[in-house]
């Protein structure tokens, strides 16, 4: 991009599409990042995410943020305990040494230090693409839901499961996957639930016959509890209750998991605060699409997949990093998003298959022992 640089467009301001826009700046690339959120709500909701460092370290050290990054994380390297219905635990995998190491980042925190790494102006609050129009060339006019319009060179999707963007390129859609997580919380939980504590340890995932709680400790002790299930994606109100209903959510979910060991029980009958309903969506595997000249998509809008094998966000990250490098270093920006997508559509189509494979084998009839050998087979690779 030594002759000359083209407008680039980063639809969306999550970890994929902030990096993406800080390694374009860093090698002197211009970039507009346009966020439909208002700035009042530029921390995002939910806990910490975990990044797989072996994927996020190379986009980290590309946008030269690895060194804050460091200060605002913490290890993640934990054990995980398979648990049946009856809280008997059937394998306890604790991280080897000088395994893949993992670190788990609160969200804020992290698009607070991306977004405080770009140019002042860089990201444009509170505008949501409503269309794009092809004028040739690769151009694309962005309409926006304030009227106002502006002409690209190149418009990248960063915009998550519902991206404005992916429709130019493919025809799939998010589907629901037929599992629903709902989630809790408990704080303090060493001090104020020790035994619940102890149980789960530094992660545990209890499963049986297509059902299963989870339960992932956070930062200052505080655990993210799931209760996930196999049904529709509108069991709240098949059951007649609200999701701001936490006491009738909470009996509903209860009654769900009648038979349960009580220990497991506790972590649905003792979490603080309310429940958030999160079905589960991806798009199919593997999720391709057409080359075109003046469009490109990264993160969940490229290769939405199921939490459940997590991997998501530093996926994303890396996504950025290597489409930003591409053009940086290239004097084609067309043949520079060619070879991104050349790399990105195997490295995503294998990760979503094994996030799909994992919450097929977790939420099996015969759970846990599919997600047993699931694990088992995974190790021994």
């Amino acid at each position: 991009m030594h002759s000359t640089t083209p407008r680039i467009a980063i639809i969306g301001a999550g970890p994929g599409g902030l990096t993406c826009a800080r390694v374009l700046q860093r090698s002197g690339v211009p970039v507009t990042v346009f966020a439909h959120e208002a700035p009042a709500a530029a921390d995002p909701q939910g806990g910490a995410l975990e990044l797989r460092m072996t994927t996020a370290r190379t986009a980290l050290r590309a946008a030269g943020l690895y060194e804050e990054f460091t200060a605002v994380a913490r290890p993640a390297g934990r054990e995980l305990r398979l648990l049946d219905h009856t809280a008997t635990v059937l394998l306890q995998d604790a991280p080897a040494p000088g395994g893949p190491d993992r670190t788990e980042v609160d969200r804020a925190a992290l698009r607070r230090l991306l977004l405080a790494s770009l140019t002042a102006g860089t990201v444009h609050w509170g505008s949501y693409l409503r269309t794009l129009h092809p004028l040739g060339d690769g151009r694309h006019r962005a309409e926006f839901d304030d009227g106002h319009t502006e002409t690209f060179d190149l418009v990248i999707g960063a915009d998550g499961a519902w991206s404005r963007v992916r429709p130019m390129l493919s025809e799939d859609t998010p589907h629901y996957s037929g599992v629903t997580f709902v989630e809790t919380g408990i704080e303090d939980a060493d001090g104020r639930h020790p035994d619940l504590a102890r149980l789960v340890g530094g992660g545990m995932l209890a499963l049986s016959a297509g059902k299963g709680l989870l339960a992932r400790r956070h930062g200052r002790g505080h655990l993210l509890v799931s209760a996930g299930f196999r049904g529709s994606q509108d069991w709240a109100s098949a059951a007649g209750v609200r999701m701001t209903d936490t006491e009738a959510v909470r009996a509903v979910l209860l009654d769900g998991f009648a038979g349960w060991d009580d220990r497991l029980l506790a972590l649905l009958r003792d979490s603080d605060g309310g429940f958030v309903n999160r079905p589960l969506f991806a798009l199919p595997v593997p999720h391709t699409w057409t080359h075109t000249p003046g469009l490109t998509l990264l993160g969940d809008a490229a290769h939405l997949m199921t939490p459940f094998a997590g991997g998501g966000a530093g996926l994303a990250m890396l996504d950025g990093c290597e489409l930003a490098q591409a053009l940086a270093e290239g004097s084609d920006p067309d043949a520079a998003v060619r070879a991104y997508e050349s790399a990105l559509l195997p490295r995503a189509a294998q990760a979503a298959d094994h996030a799909a494979r994992a919450l097929s084998e977790a939420f099996a009839p015969d759970a846990p022992e599919s997600a047993l050998r699931f694990l088992r087979n995974g190790r021994e690779r």
